[in-house]
């Protein structure tokens, strides 16, 4: 049974949250001599720290209450507020899944959590059967699931994600950071079902904005005041705000950008389909894919030095590189340097 009273840490249950200037008088006129501003100046004021008319937006795309929104310093932030709001350094534990998103690890030594990483499948499927049996620990607070996944790229069915949420009796984040070039769409909707699921997305691939550090959590009401408690007092800037909003209101762009991206992967495939050194292109779901070489780490350092930059996934996933969909011109430079790799026979394979 699901109680999130239960599982918030003491200290932040009795935390009384620092008050800002613009908690206190939240009008946009009027003489601001509350916050020891400088009175000179285009960017002289704060920024609204609860991102009101971000979430107006928002709220009108998702289809979501604007109490269900979190807008955070990227989604980087809330995974950490998330860790920091649930789980007690050197007593609880976190799951995910191997291989994955490499800032569930780091924020969890961060935080000094033990993180507790299950093997996909062969397939990089989720084994449901251990996945219930782990997060059944009651030590166990958080659970991150990404989907689409990185660096494999496959999402998650909707059914096996449901059945985890349901099994829990802690809160699981599903990472959508993805979920704008995956045709199986955002789980979104499951939040006004289940009290204790988390939806995280981010503005950072299909929309552009990197340089902006704009992320999202959607969950219940309660779990969103939680959020705003923790976090900083101005965590997003007037600045990357702004921006956000005029990303989201040019849907044309949008759409064209993405779908340019969804072309290019289908072309990227069938080019790097035909190189004899590529052994395994996985499916993707995502704005890159995972590509098994006879000799990732040769090949990977062989781009590098024509200043072509992959990422070179051995680590995870053996002789693996993950490729970012880049533009028409991006991607016929990779081709011609690998081609020239192959036809000089420099790889073995």
């Amino acid at each position: 049974m699901f109680d999130l009273n239960k599982l918030v840490r003491k200290n932040i249950q009795e935390l009384k949250p620092y008050s800002s200037a613009r908690d206190e008088f939240s009008g946009t006129k009027g003489v601001f001599l509350d916050a020891n501003e400088n009175p000179y100046g285009d960017l002289n004021r704060y920024p609204d720290p609860y991102q009101s008319e971000l979430k107006e937006v928002l709220s009108e795309q998702k289809g979501i209450d604007p109490k269900n929104i979190f807008v955070g310093n990227g989604s980087d932030e809330v995974i950490d507020l998330l860790y920091r709001i649930y789980c007690t350094p050197g007593k609880d534990k976190t799951l995910t899944f191997s291989p994955t998103y490499g800032m569930y690890e780091v924020t969890a030594a961060i935080n000094d959590i033990e993180l507790i990483k299950l093997p996909l499948s062969e397939s990089f499927e989720i084994d449901v059967k251990k996945t219930i049996e782990a997060i059944t620990n009651p030590l166990v607070k958080l659970t991150f699931i990404c989907s689409p996944n990185n660096p494999t790229g496959n999402t998650f069915s909707r059914k096996v994600i449901e059945r985890i949420v349901q099994s829990s009796p802690a809160i699981v984040v599903i990472d959508e950071a993805y979920i704008d070039f995956s045709e199986s769409g955002s789980l979104i909707d499951l939040v006004d079902t289940y009290s204790n699921l988390v939806i995280i997305q981010t503005m950072s691939k299909a929309f552009g904005l990197a340089a902006a550090r704009i992320g999202f959590a959607f969950a219940n009401e309660a779990i969103i005041e939680l959020l705003n408690k923790v976090k900083p007092p101005y965590n997003v800037s007037r600045l990357n705000q702004e921006a956000a909003i005029k990303a989201l209101k040019d849907q044309q762009t949008f759409n064209l950008q993405v779908q340019a991206i969804l072309d290019e992967r289908k072309v990227l495939y069938d080019l790097l389909k035909e190189l004899t050194f590529v052994k395994k292109i996985y499916p993707s779901n995502a704005n890159f894919l995972l590509v098994q070489f006879s000799h990732g780490n040769q090949i990977y350092n062989s781009l590098v030095n024509r200043k072509i930059i992959t990422r070179n996934r051995n680590n995870v996933a053996r002789n693996c590189i993950r490729i970012t969909i880049g533009s028409p011109r991006e991607n016929q430079l990779l081709i011609k340097e690998l081609k020239r790799l192959e036809n000089e026979k420099s790889i073995v394979y």
